[in-house]
This record gives structure tokens, C-alpha cells and sequence, in this order.
């Protein structure tokens, strides 16, 4: 595997902050990509399905740490050179797929705020791709010799047999009035409407004259109409990205929990019966959220009946062809070419300037692992931030070596913190790291 090319700065801290504070970077992902081959050419496969006007349901599983955000990061990047437009949010006991007080809207206005395209990845695209509608629509009634309105009208017939889809063709084209006329004002109330930031029909009415908004019971079709939108824009499709679903999990009240799991079970059977076009849904999740049948989605009998494993999938076999993808552990060679990269992105992508040898790496990975064995590639996190401490301390200290900082230095296990095995109980395993 070849290593990564020469950094910016600015590249290089995004990267080294973020994952020393046990966070996925926004940015450089590729940098520090390994493993993972199979799941991503699934993924990958999905992601074409969709471009193709299919369908698409993941539940990615793995433990804490096990690298679930990076991956579902990885996948949004990839969707987003494949042409798609994403959108992602973490769910929260403030977002939820069902609610009667709001917390569905709000997951809602969390995911259009993160809308993303090739063009602009970092988020904030929804007027962009109105605006790319407009003015493909343009070119096509220039080409055609007739009014862009028409145009307009056209493309959008096809929305309004979708629940919700009139008014959304409605505000469109109030954009697109606005939009010629130059009211800036209109255009920003037609934008506020897409976001889902009305919360009356009164306020809805006076701005637009349309009759509903963005609420609770609508946001899934809402997101339905934007799927087909984006492609009638030029888009091949919606990649939506809910990490955090754990926090379905954790709803104490058994009816509330019940009720966002059959949304969940509404949008699995969408996908999988392909009544939809151009949606992708990719959620992740951890293995109590799936497999307790207490309060977990096999609590749901429908539930677990579409998300069973493949009973064959054991040993040497995979599947991932099925709606759950649980994260393989990184293989101990994968974790070596993970030590490599991240040592060549804190130095900068200069081989030269290289703060460990090689034989610091493969030390550290014997001392991790006759530590605390096969878990320590299950959860890569703290391995990561911890390989990432002991660089840090190893630049602002040159005379430091890595040799004693092996012997004399440990990693706390709840967080991978570098501690002092002086303050530990004196026992030979802290003569290691642990994490």
C-alpha cells in the first residue's frame, strides 16, 4: 500500500487534532485509510445502485472506537466524488426518527445543514443545488426555444404525486419567480422552507402560500422528494448518513422507542422493496443497539427478522451483501500500515523528518497486543491516539526515547491517556501500554 503524499499544514493538524482528541477528521481521510477493502467495495456497489435510480439500506455495526464514524466518513466521500449529494447527522436525545415534539424536525434541519456535494463537502449546499436546478432548467428551455417556467413546471410534475410533493414544487417555483425577479427575500423564505425552520402552516402560508411544511410526521417523505429532486438537478441520488443511533437505544420510554424503530422498519422495508429512487440510507449503530432483544432492534420482531445475520457468515466466510455490515477487527499487518501512515502525516508526508523507525512501530504493536490481545484491534481509537501522544512527546522532547518511553509509560484504558507507570500498582504488564 502506498503511502500518502506530501501534506499542507493545514491538512496535518485537522488530521492530528482531531484524532488525538478521539474524533473522525472533516478532512484527509485517505491519508490515514487502511483495511476495510470488502466493505467499502459494498459500499461502493451501493453508491452505484443508487447513481443508478435504486436503493439502498446499511446499519454499520462495531463496538466504541471500532472506527464506525471514520468509515461512514469514508463512504460519504466516496458518494460524493460518485456525484451524490449527502447529508449526515448524529442522532441525539434531541433528534429522533419519530417524536411529537419536534426532535423529528430538528433531525431534519441537522441533516440539510450538512448537505453536501462534490462542489461544496463542507457542508451548507442546499441553495446551491436549487440553484443548479434553476439553472439547468434555464439551458433547457433556451435549447428548447420555450418560457423557463414551463420548463420548470415540467420537471417538477413528476414531485407532485409524492406525499408533500405539490408544496415542495410549489416553493420551488416561488424560488425560481423570486429568483427572476430578483426578490432576495422570497428566495430566502422559499430556502428557510427547505430547511424545515417553519413551525406553523400560518407562518408557511403567509411566505409561500403553501399549506404545509417540513414537520414531525413528514420529514422520512420529505426526504423521499429530496432524493428525487437532487437527480432531477443533476445529482445521482441521496446518501443519508445517522451515526450515534444508539440513542434509540438508550429512550427509556418502551412506546417512544417502539415508535421510532417501526420508522426505522418503514424506511428498511422503502428501501429494500425499492420504493424509492435515488435513496441511500447508512446508519451506525453498536452491537447492543442491534442484537438485545430487550431493548434493541431485535426487540422488534420485524425488525429482526429483516436485520438477521447470515447464519453461513461464520469463520473464514463473510457476507455483506445483507443490510448489516458489522466492522471486521483490523488485521495486525493492517495496523502496522495504520502506525506507517499516521507517522507519515504527522511528519508532515516528509520521510525524512520521520519522529519513530520501524522497529518502533512493530514494538508497539507487540507490547499493545500481548497487552490485552485481539481486543486491541477491535477498538483502533485509543491505539491511534495513543501512537499519536507518544509522537507528540517524542517532537517536543528531543531527547526523549522511544525505547523508555515503551518501558516506563502506559496507556489508560478508559481513555488512552500516557500516564506514568511509576503512579500505577508496579506489576510487569505496565511495563507496556495498555489501551
Amino acid at each position: 500500500m502506498s503511502k500518502p503524499k506530501k501534506l499542507r499544514p493545514k491538512e496535518r493538524d485537522a488530521i492530528i487534532k482531531s484524532l488525538r482528541s478521539g474524533v473522525v477528521p472533516r478532512i484527509g481521510l485517505q491519508h490515514v485509510q487502511v483495511g476495510r477493502a470488502l466493505e467499502v467495495k459494498s459500499l461502493l456497489q451501493d453508491i452505484e445502485t443508487v447513481a443508478d435510480g435504486g436503493s439502498s439500506f446499511r446499519m454499520v455495526i462495531g463496538e466504541y472506537g471500532s472506527g464506525k464514524t471514520f468509515f461512514m466518513n469514508l463512504v460519504r466521500t466516496v458518494g460524493l466524488e460518485k456525484k451524490l449529494v449527502t447529508v449526515h447527522a448524529d442522532m441525539s436525545p434531541e433528534r429522533r426518527f419519530y417524536s411529537s415534539k419536534g426532535q423529528t424536525q430538528a433531525l431534519y434541519r441537522e441533516l440539510i445543514r450538512n448537505m453536501a456535494t462534490r462542489a461544496k463537502p463542507e457542508g451548507g449546499a442546499l441553495s446551491s443545488v436549487v440553484e443548479k436546478f434553476i439553472s439547468t432548467a434555464i439551458q433547457e428551455s433556451r435549447s428548447k426555444g420555450t418560457q423557463t417556467s414551463e420548463v420548470i413546471h415540467d420537471r417538477l410534475q413528476s414531485l407532485t404525486e409524492m406525499v408533500g410533493g405539490y408544496d415542495f414544487a410549489d416553493v420551488i417555483n416561488a424560488y425560481w419567480e423570486a429568483h427572476d425577479s430578483g426578490d432576495e427575500q422570497a428566495k430566502a423564505n422559499a430556502i428557510r422552507w427547505l430547511r424545515g425552520e417553519y413551525t406553523t402552516k400560518t407562518d408557511a402560508k403567509k411566505a409561500l402560500e403553501v399549506r404545509t411544511f417540513v414537520d414531525d410526521a413528514s420529514m422520512y417523505d420529505h426526504l423521499k422528494i429530496l432524493s428525487q429532486f437532487v437527480r432531477l438537478a443533476g445529482y445521482g441520488g441521496l446518501l443519508v448518513c445517522v451515526d450515534e443511533m444508539v440513542n434509540l437505544y438508550k429512550i427509556t420510554n418502551s412506546v417512544s422507542r417502539k415508535n421510532n424503530y417501526e420508522q426505522l422498519l418503514r424506511i428498511l422495508n422503502d428501501c429494500l422493496q425499492a420504493n424509492c429512487e435515488g435513496l441511500a440510507f447508512l446508519m451506525g449503530g453498536t452491537p447492543d443497539f442491534l442484537l438485545d432483544t430487550r431493548r434493541g432492534l431485535f426487540s422488534y420482531e420485524a425488525l429482526q427478522s429483516r436485520l438477521a445475520l447470515n447464519t453461513f457468515a461464520s469463520g473464514d466466510y463473510v457476507d455483506m451483501s445483507g443490510p448489516v455490515i458489522n466492522l471486521a477487527n483490523l488485521t495486525p499487518e493492517d495496523m502496522y500500515v495504520l502506525l506507517e501512515r499516521l507517522r507519515h502525516v504527522f511528519a508532515n508526508g516528509v520521510e525524512d523528518e520521520y519522529t519513530v523507525p520501524d522497529e518502533a512501530l512493530a514494538k508497539f504493536i507487540e507490547h499493545c497486543h500481548n497487552t490485552i490481545g485481539q481486543e486491541y484491534f477491535r477498538t483502533p481509537r485509543n491505539t491511534i491516539k495513543a501512537f499519536l501522544d507518544l509522537l507528540a512527546i517524542l517532537e517536543q522532547n528531543q531527547d526523549a526515547s522511544w525505547q523508555e518511553l515503551l518501558r516506563t509509560v502506559c496507556i489508560d484504558k478508559d481513555c488512552g491517556i500516557l500516564a506514568s507507570s511509576e503512579n500505577s500498582s508496579g506489576d510487569d504488564e505496565l511495563a507496556s501500554f495498555r489501551i
